[in-house]
């Protein structure tokens, strides 16, 4: 794996490259090139041109993610205690890592990207669509002096986290989805999925999953809801993988902190504000029940708070889904 994330991080600017040049830096034949070329085609989707006398190019250069980098940006941004951070070219999934290194004894703050999900998860058992090098897949560990039911409410302050990196970049009309998406225009732009373990006495581990599309392109066409990516969305500030990656972890570390003193409280104003669907026609489905009311936002708990028939009634979001009424 690490051979082809050498040939991958050679070949990241998009230009030419001949086979000969890339088998004298790697220490390759020719003929072990073209096989790594055509692994690299299999495995990870990547659309590679191949011309003879000029070489091998990849049809669009790639941003990829840089320890080191997103450190030195982690720094600028006054993050205090640096993290762990673990790249990996392809995982399953990086909840699923995280949370199995976490039983294992991985530090608290520890982070988990990936250029590529086999697996990638969204609620509900959905399959997060996960295209080599072109979105964010990331994951945080947190470690809480507190019970399973007392961090579940960090799942929508975990989204106000991410709504807040996004506005950094002048994302202006991204918005809030109870529980935990992030919309541009009605469009889907980035999901959360929190993981949690924990005893009932009081001590809680926690998975902060985001997937944010950056750039899905083709890629998107598998999807079966309407999505966008940061690529379409006009008047951004400039940014990188590396960089948006940095801001993540610093503003879900600083949503974190909150949470330990304040809990979900601390949070619930700047939901409502960023709130897509608050004040409208809802309907909330479960397996067997839809209920349609009014969306008065959320309740102390996380719960989404609907009016029904007159009286006001709390849904919980490992029960049902949302969706505006029509």
């Amino acid at each position: 794996m690490r051979d082809n994330f050498d040939l991958i991080k050679l070949m990241a600017d998009g230009l030419f490259h001949s086979g000969r040049e890339l088998g004298l830096i790697l220490g390759i034949s020719r003929a072990a090139v073209w096989k790594r070329i055509v692994g690299l085609r299999s495995v990870y989707g990547l659309e590679i041109n191949a011309v003879k006398g000029r070489g091998y190019q990849l049809r669009e250069s790639l941003d990829l993610l840089d320890r080191s980098n997103i450190l030195e940006k982690l720094e600028v941004l006054g993050m205090q205690k640096l993290p762990n951070i673990e790249l990996h070219t392809t995982l399953e999934s990086t909840n699923s890592w995280l949370m199995q290194q976490g039983a294992v004894g991985i530090p608290s703050g520890s982070v988990c990207m990936a250029e590529h999900q086999v697996n990638g998860k969204g609620r509900h058992g959905r399959r997060w669509i996960s295209p080599f090098a072109r979105n964010l897949y990331f994951s945080l560990l947190l470690r809480f002096e507190m019970s399973p039911v007392q961090v579940a409410g960090l799942s929508l302050a975990s989204a106000v986290g991410v709504l807040r990196m996004l506005h950094q970049i002048n994302c202006v009309e991204a918005h809030l989805k109870w529980p935990n998406d992030i919309l541009w225009r009605g469009k889907k732009l980035a999901g959360l999925l929190l993981e949690v373990s924990g005893e009932a006495g009081g001590f809680s581990q926690v998975v902060v999953g985001v997937g944010l599309n950056t750039r899905l392109g083709e890629q998107g066409e598998a999807i079966d809801q309407p999505w966008v990516d940061l690529d379409a969305i006009p008047n951004l500030l400039p940014y990188t993988r590396n960089e948006l990656a940095a801001l993540l972890i610093f503003h879900l570390n600083s949503v974190a902190e909150k949470y330990r003193i304040a809990g979900l409280s601390a949070f619930i104003d700047e939901w409502h504000e960023y709130d897509r669907f608050i004040g409208e026609e809802v309907v909330i489905r479960s397996a067997s029940q839809e209920h349609r009311g009014k969306h008065l936002g959320i309740d102390s708990s996380g719960g989404i708070r609907i009016r029904i028939d007159g009286e006001p009634r709390s849904f919980y979001a490992g029960e049902v889904s949302l969706r505006r009424a029509k």
